[in-house]
């Protein structure tokens, strides 16, 4: 067995060994171990050669959040019922800031799923250079199909739990899946109530009062910057390319937008109950058309395709399709291992992920072992924070930025990302982006970590 045989032997064995404690500690929470393990796998090997890292327990301290608080929701609906729905807000790590990270408003939520997201989040908020620690929260709560009063008063009823634990310099949630304009209105209306201030303790607020330019396009914008540079690295770009999108929602629809302005042809869009195939493109009036449809008549993506007579696929998602480029868009694991071995056959070679984790590992894996380019969400979906940051800088300033400094601004964070995974993830001519932005996340937030000491 040669040496680097053996040593590659010697880095899984400790890894198992440290994610069989993880997994002893940490009982029925899936994706958070899921999480956990895809930054074990890159950062132990540094971490054994880095005794320092080593000695202070780094990785074990970053897998046990700083704070977790679970609290009762209990509102009135408009028949005058009460309702139950229970809250969370996980502050991971805030090593490097105040905790930043979204709220998700949807019935899958639960401890494992917003651990593994504050997880990720650590990671990602490091890389955009920005002071940021990680955290991430929400509520089992379902917006679909509540009036905007009764959305309304579970918002004031969750931020009366949540506000002795948020600030400006403390932590400073943003939206997420099932939180969009309406509910952080809600949410920032209620904080201002009870604490009697004007602070920028919420991101992803409407510009009248506090919030900034290009945040709701951020994270699908991101998303295609990234993905550009990666092509852009290889001499090549979105011009004529077929791109092939999941989801139908805010990243997926401003994902959408960047990439027919950058030339490619968008040909699909999904939604919970299955996708459209528009050979031609999506893009003009029919853009519109989704914008008008998702966002203010919170339609079905299937009506699209009954206007436009484009294909439509009932209970599926869009993987099948020929594609030069893939952008992940919806949810997390929604593209299993069986989806990448499609795509890659199909002919896609570039995949940049616009939602948290929507890989599984065993597409990840065959991923990173066919050597194309793929972007994992932590780089490539960590336009919407880095705006959120640049949100927080606007409101401390008491200053609005324009919308071409904040989008020249997000386009150069992006930028930066990309260089910090390619310093990291080199491996001659390939890029292993997972690794690198591993790396480059966790040596930030762990030299934070030793510099404050054992606390």
């Amino acid at each position: 067995m040669s040496e680097l045989a053996v040593e590659n032997k010697n880095h899984q064995a400790q890894i198992n060994e440290f994610m069989d404690k993880v997994r002893s500690r940490i009982k029925n929470q899936p994706e958070f171990v899921q999480a956990v393990l895809e930054v074990a796998e890159s950062v132990i090997p540094l971490i054994e050669a880095t005794p320092k890292y080593k000695k202070a327990k780094i990785l074990e301290r970053m897998t046990e959040p700083d704070k977790v608080f679970m609290f009762r929701v209990s509102w009135v609906d408009d028949n005058g019922e009460v309702q139950v729905n229970r809250g969370f807000r996980i502050q991971m790590n805030g090593a490097i800031g105040p905790y930043k990270g979204g709220l998700r408003f949807h019935p899958s939520v639960n401890l494992s799923i917003l651990k593994f997201l504050a997880f990720e989040q650590v990671f990602k908020n490091a890389l955009t250079t920005l002071p940021m620690g990680g955290g991430k929260g929400g509520s089992n709560f379902d917006p679909k199909g509540k009036s905007d009063n009764e959305i309304m008063r579970f918002c004031q009823a969750f931020m009366s739990k949540l506000c002795p634990h948020i600030g400006p310099q403390t932590d400073v949630p943003a939206g997420d899946i099932g939180v969009g304009g309406r509910e952080i209105g809600y949410l920032f209306g209620q904080y201002k109530r009870i604490r009697n201030e004007f602070v920028g303790v919420l991101t992803g607020k409407g510009i009248e009062y506090g919030g900034s330019f290009i945040r709701p396009e951020a994270t699908g914008y991101g998303a295609v910057y990234f993905a550009d540079e990666m092509l852009n690295r290889k001499n090549d770009s979105f011009e004529a390319k077929t791109v092939v999108i999941s989801g139908s929602g805010n990243v997926a629809q401003y994902a959408l937008e960047k990439a027919v302005e950058l030339g490619g042809k968008v040909v699909t869009l999904s939604d919970s109950g299955g996708y459209i195939y528009d050979k031609d493109g999506i893009s003009g009036e029919k853009f519109e058309f989704i914008m008008d449809l998702k966002n203010n008549k919170r339609g079905r993506i299937s009506e699209y395709a009954d206007k436009y007579g484009c294909e439509y696929h009932a209970g599926k998602t869009p993987w099948e399709v020929p594609c030069d480029i893939a952008l992940p868009c919806a949810t997390q694991n929604e593209l299993n291992g069986e989806d990448a071995k499609t795509l890659l056959s199909n002919g896609c070679y570039v995949i940049a992920e616009g939602a948290n984790m929507p890989s599984t590992p065993e597409a990840v894996v065959f991923f990173r072992e066919s050597k194309i380019l793929f972007a994992p969400g932590k780089a490539a979906n960590a336009g919407g924070v880095a705006v959120s940051g640049l949100e927080m800088a606007q409101n401390a300033q008491m200053h609005p930025w324009t919308r071409e400094d904040v989008d020249s601004k997000l386009k150069s964070i992006m930028k930066s990302i990309h260089e910090n995974c390619v310093t990291y993830g080199s491996d001659g001519d390939y890029v292993d982006y997972v690794h690198g932005a591993n790396i480059a996340g966790f040596i930030k937030v762990a030299d934070a970590m030793l510099a404050q000491g054992v606390v």
